[in-house]
């Protein structure tokens, strides 16, 4: 990423912002939110991922230390649901393995449009405000390995696992077990990023990291006001702009 041009560090910049402000609003997305977008400035997943993958693990636990410390001053419940959570990760983890394998034996543009073609359902789902849900238990354990395999290939399977996540534990803690459960499977990534040698980009998080905070601090405060309000036209919109982004990135992919 050192050949870019001015422009293409600015938009990467501002992705990033983006990345930050969904991530710390949503407790998901980070991600699956950003990728189409870096993807339209440099087509390669394997540039961005491990910088994705280090701005996850320091959020999440950058929020996990400011919930459990508001707890403790307040006397509030356990922000984690436990039990769902190693219930969950028994599942994944297999697939997770798996999914970690393809994504380095792939091709980088088979690879981006597999990206890009899941968001495209994803984004459907959220403008016609009928996102992945389960209410069966064998089929959320299918969207849970679904969601291990894919978070192995890509890092974009936070809204698989939203689909099961959000029937069964308590609104309150959602965004909290969400960050515990993508910090373990995150970590199993940046292992074998290391394991395999791939580049960690460690000079662009000098620059990239800041820019994330910035949207961390924004989403926080959007984040206290999703929690009170209905986020149904926030979604449709963010899902129109994703299609219409993940379209683009897949044409070109295909036709270049």
């Amino acid at each position: 990423m050192s050949e870019l041009l001015p422009w293409q560090y600015a938009a990467i910049a501002l992705v990033f912002v983006w990345s930050g402000f969904v991530r710390s609003g949503l407790g998901f997305g980070g991600a699956v939110l950003s990728l189409p977008f870096l993807l339209l400035i440099v087509d390669d997943p394997l540039i961005f991922l491990p910088i994705i993958a280090v701005h996850l693990l320091f959020f999440s636990s950058l929020i996990m230390w400011q919930s459990q410390r508001a707890r403790r001053r307040d006397g509030g419940e356990a922000s984690i649901d436990w039990g769902y959570l190693k219930y969950s990760l028994k599942i994944m983890m297999v697939p997770k393995l798996i999914g970690v394998l393809g994504l380095v034996t792939l091709p980088t543009q088979v690879m981006s449009t597999i990206v890009l073609a899941i968001v495209v359902v994803y984004s459907i789902g959220y403008i016609l405000n009928k996102p992945f849900k389960s209410e069966n238990p064998h089929v959320d354990a299918v969207f849970l390995a679904l969601g291990g395999y894919v978070s192995g290939t890509s890092l974009i399977a936070a809204p698989l696992v939203m689909a099961v996540y959000s029937t069964h534990v308590p609104r309150h803690q959602l965004r909290d077990t969400l960050f515990v459960l993508w910090f373990v499977l995150v970590t199993i990534k940046m292992l074998s990023f290391v394991a395999l040698d791939v580049d960690l980009q460690l000079i662009h998080h000098l620059w990239l990291l800041p820019a994330a905070f910035v949207g961390h601090l924004i989403g926080q405060r959007m984040h206290e006001r999703l929690l009170t309000t209905d986020p149904v036209q926030f979604y449709r919109y963010l899902g129109s702009v994703l299609l219409g982004v993940s379209l683009l990135g897949i044409g070109r992919t295909l036709f270049s």
